[in-house]
């Protein structure tokens, strides 16, 4: 029987990438598509969801959602993407178009209709915590929630402390990760160094010949030449599609641990910054394997430290051929 999952997404290149897994996938439904600000505004994102599903084949409803962080204004990441989000490259919808009920209600009602709903979330998570304002009961309804976030143990990519997802919306974030939902919490760095999608893995993937092939290696042009900047490696950085990967393959996670995470909204030098006790320095309860039940509404998140990298490679292979 297919999982039920709902993806939230602030699309843009490596967002597009993982929802062709998903909605290509004989392992889950995609029951709805919500979409965030993020890396890029609202309704540049919107389009390109609904261009991706239209792509794939698929009539999943797609809902706009916040068009701005909790209480900051959008910083997108258009320098990374390009300004539309997919290398500006012109794509466009021809047929679909949005719903009109807003993201947040949209969670809502998918969780109540689909008792043990996955989410992922691929963006910020200013969605969700709106949701979870709207709702706080879907805590215990939801079955998963990976989120594609955090650098839990190395550098950042927007700031030295901090993940883009966490640092457009750490306010949003902080909710979340104090909500008690169970979070299985992706960071950027699992998609780096042996992760990243290697020159001769790009002409592999091109010569599958398929329209999803094509488009998964163009869209993220402009991305690859930002990648090289930033880091000075060669190749396609792809961390949703990672994080959808542990989505539909959780097998594909070879070390996770749980921790309390905290996450820093108030300075101005590490905003964002995904803050894990691994070694339980602060000799803190919830930093701990065995949870407390008074303690059941701040619940660990399950920090992903290291993945089956060839496994990944092998799923996206598949999705796009």
């Amino acid at each position: 029987m297919r999982r039920v999952v709902l993806i939230d997404t602030d699309t843009a290149s490596d967002d597009a990438v993982a929802l062709i897994m998903a909605l290509r996938s004989p392992l889950v439904e995609v029951a709805a598509i919500t979409v965030v600000a993020g890396n890029v505004p609202l309704e540049q994102a919107t389009r390109n969801a609904l261009f991706t599903a239209e792509l794939c084949g698929s009539k999943v409803p797609v809902f706009a959602g916040a068009a701005k962080p909790l209480q900051r204004e959008l910083e997108p990441a258009t320098w990374f993407h390009g300004l539309d989000g997919l290398g500006d490259c012109g794509y466009a919808p021809v047929r679909r178009i949005a719903e009109k009920t807003h993201a947040a209600e949209a969670i809502v009602a998918c969780v109540h209709e689909n008792p043990g709903l996955e989410v992922i979330t691929l963006g910020p998570l200013t969605n969700l915590a709106l949701a979870l304002a709207l709702d706080p009961s879907i805590v215990g309804k939801i079955g998963r929630c990976v989120v594609m976030g955090g650098a839990p143990c190395c550098e950042g990519n927007v700031t030295p402390a901090a993940e883009f997802n966490i640092w457009v919306d750490p306010e949003a974030a902080r909710a979340v990760l104090l909500s008690g939902l169970g979070i299985e919490l992706v960071g950027w760095q699992l998609s780096r160094w042996d992760a990243v999608v290697s020159a001769p893995e790009i002409e592999a993937i091109l010569a599958l010949g398929t329209p999803f092939a094509e488009f998964a290696i163009r869209c993220n042009g402009r991305a690859r030449e930002a990648y090289l900047v930033q880091t000075a490696e060669h190749g396609i950085s792809l961390p949703d599609p990672v994080a959808m990967s542990v989505l539909l393959q959780p097998q594909l996670v070879l070390e996770a641990s749980k921790h309390f995470v905290e996450i820093e909204t108030a300075s101005a030098l590490t905003r964002g910054m995904t803050v894990v006790d691994r070694l339980n320095n602060s000799g803190d309860s919830r930093n701990t394997k065995l949870w407390q039940p008074a303690r059941a509404q701040m619940q660990p998140a399950s920090v992903v430290w290291k993945l089956d990298v060839a496994g990944w490679k092998q799923l996206l292979l598949n999705s796009l051929a």
